[in-house]
C-alpha cells in the first residue's frame, strides 16, 4: 500500500456531489484498485501537513478558485509546493494543482483568451516515461477550466498539450508532474457539472460539451499512471 496525501484545495458544486462525492471520494474511488490509501489534508480549512515526509508523495486537487486570488492558505500551499520541489518529493497535480505548481516555480496563470475549456479533452502526450503503463501519445479526459498557464517555468518540461491548452500538462524533475484535465471526473460527473453552470458556459457551448461526453474517457489509464508513478518514486 502506498500512502499518498491528498492536498484538499477545492470542492465539487454541491448541485453534482449525489454522482461520486466530493474530491477525496473521487480520488479514492479512481485510485482504489491501485493500493493506495489517501490520507486528506483540508489545506482550505488550515490542516497543512506537518512533514512532507508525513505521506510517501502527494497529490493536489483541482479547485474552483484561480491561483492568483489574494487569500492567505493559497500561498501556504504555494510554498510547501516549492518545498516538494526542492527536496524532490513525489508529487502529481491536477488542474488547479497544475497550475498552482506552475506558479509557485515562477510562470504566469491567467484567464485563457479560448475562453472555457468544457467536454472532453484529447491531450498530446509530449514525453514518454517509465510510469506511463501502459504508453499512449494520446489522452482524453473531461476538461472545465478557463485559466491556464501561459509559459513553462524553468527547469521543466511540457508533458502535455491540447490545441485549445499548449502547456497541458509539466514534468518536473524525475519526481513530480502534472495535468490540466481531471482523471477524476467520470461522463456523468462532467455532464452534471455541465448541466448546474449553463448560465456560466452559455447553452450552446455546454450542448456542444455534452456530446464529446458521449465518447469514452481515459480515466483508468490515467489513474494506473498515477499510481505506478508513486510506486515507482516511493
Amino acid at each position: 500500500m502506498t500512502r499518498i496525501g491528498l492536498l484538499l484545495v477545492g470542492h465539487i458544486d454541491a448541485g453534482s456531489l449525489h454522482i461520486g462525492g466530493d474530491y477525496p471520494e473521487l480520488y479514492a474511488k479512481l485510485l482504489q484498485r491501485h493500493n493506495i490509501e489517501l490520507t486528506t489534508y483540508r489545506c482550505d480549512e488550515g490542516q497543512m501537513p506537518n512533514a512532507l515526509s508525513d505521506q510517501e508523495g502527494w497529490l493536489c486537487s483541482p479547485s474552483r478558485l484561480s491561483v492568483y486570488d489574494d487569500i492567505a492558505w493559497l500561498r501556504d500551499v504555494e510554498h510547501l509546493l516549492r518545498d516538494i520541489v526542492a527536496t524532490e518529493t513525489p508529487y502529481v497535480g491536477i488542474c488547479f494543482g497544475h497550475q498552482l505548481m506552475a506558479q509557485a516555480l515562477g510562470a504566469v496563470v491567467k484567464k485563457s483568451e479560448y475562453g472555457w475549456g468544457i467536454g472532453r479533452k484529447d491531450y498530446e502526450i509530449h514525453l514518454a516515461q517509465p510510469w506511463m503503463l501502459p504508453s499512449a501519445k494520446q489522452i482524453r479526459l473531461a476538461a472545465s477550466h478557463q485559466d491556464q498557464v501561459m509559459s513553462l517555468p524553468d527547469g521543466t518540461q511540457l508533458l502535455a498539450s491540447s490545441d485549445y491548452c499548449p502547456i497541458g500538462g509539466m514534468q518536473i524533475g524525475e519526481r513530480a508532474w502534472t495535468l490540466q484535465v481531471h482523471p477524476e471526473f467520470s461522463p456523468d460527473l462532467a455532464s452534471s457539472l455541465l448541466a448546474t453552470r449553463q448560465q456560466l458556459f452559455g447553452q450552446e457551448k455546454v450542448v456542444k460539451a455534452l456530446t464529446t461526453l458521449q465518447m469514452p474517457l481515459d480515466q483508468e489509464l490515467v489513474a494506473g499512471w498515477i499510481a505506478e508513478f508513486f510506486k515507482l518514486c516511493g
